[in-house]
């Protein structure tokens, strides 16, 4: 019984990076931000668009925009994590 449960955790772990990195090898096409993506589209319909306001903090590069991103999509997921996990814990613990 053992091993069968290992294979099966190691078929998931291959098919979880083969879904995230077969779209990446086989799909070409561009991966920037919906965020340029509506700028330009907003520009395209009203070329005198000028925004509300400006950033707060515009990062350096691309790069620590992209770490920032997933850093807080990634705090994010432990939060919502945690606090299911602490109900469903509380939950048990009545029963």
């Amino acid at each position: 019984m053992q091993t069968q449960s290992k294979q099966g955790n190691w078929l998931i772990i291959f098919a979880v990076i083969a879904l995230a990195a077969l779209p990446l090898i086989f799909v070409k096409g561009d991966y920037s931000g919906a965020d340029g993506q509506a700028e330009e589209a907003i520009l395209t319909i009203r070329p005198d668009y000028q925004p509300w306001f400006g950033f707060l903090f515009e990062p350096p590069s691309a790069e620590i925009e992209s770490f920032l991103f997933a850093s807080q999509a990634g705090i994010g997921a432990g939060l919502i994590g945690y606090v299911i996990g602490r109900y469903q814990g509380r939950g048990s613990l009545k029963k």
